[in-house]
């Protein structure tokens, strides 16, 4: 290992358990859950992917901090419930990392592939029962990724469609099922069939979904302010305009350059 000395965080550590004292913490903080903080979890990593999107190194170790503190309020949640501390979940990640770098901690020989040591981790895990090529796929995850993921574990057992075309008949497939729904609740089933085959193209294509709809909502995003702007500039109330003249801010917003 390195000669690295990583940062002290135990003042953090101090604060959360203050911050959760019964007596003298904050209100806030004592009643909090696993569960009610879950979604400020999740939404501090979306914000540190937000600021690496945006390149803004200032943002980013604001937000690095954001999570970080996340890390310890349900490490500090744990601890209290005499499940496990901050100081384990530390010592697992660091055991997880070498297990599962071999060529770099171990003899040197060719790592298993990233895969092929988690699904031996599970397996060995005395843990999870499940002998599911789709174990360990996360239910919280985000929609794409999950779908991303499933297909992933699904195709290394040889359940993929050998070319593009058949991605992209099924996709045809899956669109005219959409026409087809006559209720609300097929209509749902039928476009969640899309989207799941969409996934599977962009798979295929190489494509990261995520950052495939991340970029179409920011084009989106500039696009109409544009349009919203250009409406302003001819003194016109936007919502007022008909779809026609919408449809022409449009266009025009759309050779605008970045």
């Amino acid at each position: 290992m390195s000669q690295y000395r990583p940062p002290d965080i135990s003042p953090l550590v101090e604060i959360m358990a203050r911050l959760r004292d019964p007596e003298n913490g904050c209100p806030w903080d004592v009643k909090q859950t696993f569960r009610t903080i879950a979604p400020y979890t999740i939404e501090e990593a979306y914000e540190v992917a937000d600021a690496i999107e945006r390149a803004d190194m200032a943002a980013l170790k604001d937000e690095l901090g954001d999570l970080l503190l996340q890390v310890v309020y349900h490490s500090r949640m744990a601890e209290e419930a005499s499940h496990f501390g901050l100081t384990d979940v530390v010592s697992g990640i660091c055991d997880k990392m070498v297990r599962r770098h071999p060529h770099v901690f171990g003899d040197g020989g060719a790592s298993p592939g990233w895969e092929d040591i988690k699904a031996a981790e599970r397996a060995n895990s005395g843990i999870e029962d499940d002998p599911s090529a789709l174990a360990g796929v996360a239910r919280a995850l985000p929609a794409l990724l999950r779908a991303e993921k499933l297909q992933k574990r699904a195709a290394r057992t040889g359940f993929d469609w050998p070319d593009i075309d058949g991605v992209i008949d099924k996709m045809a497939e899956e669109l005219d099922e959409v026409r087809a729904a006559h209720t609300d609740a097929e209509r749902q089933e039928e476009i969640g069939d899309l989207l799941f085959a969409t996934v599977n193209l962009a798979r295929h294509l190489k494509v990261d979904p995520e950052q495939a709809l991340r970029a179409a909502n920011d084009k989106f995003e500039r696009r109409f302010r544009i349009m919203e702007q250009k409406s302003r500039d001819q003194e016109t109330e936007f919502m007022s305009l008909s779809l026609d003249e919408k449809e022409q801010l449009w266009q025009a917003a759309k050779k605008v350059r970045k």
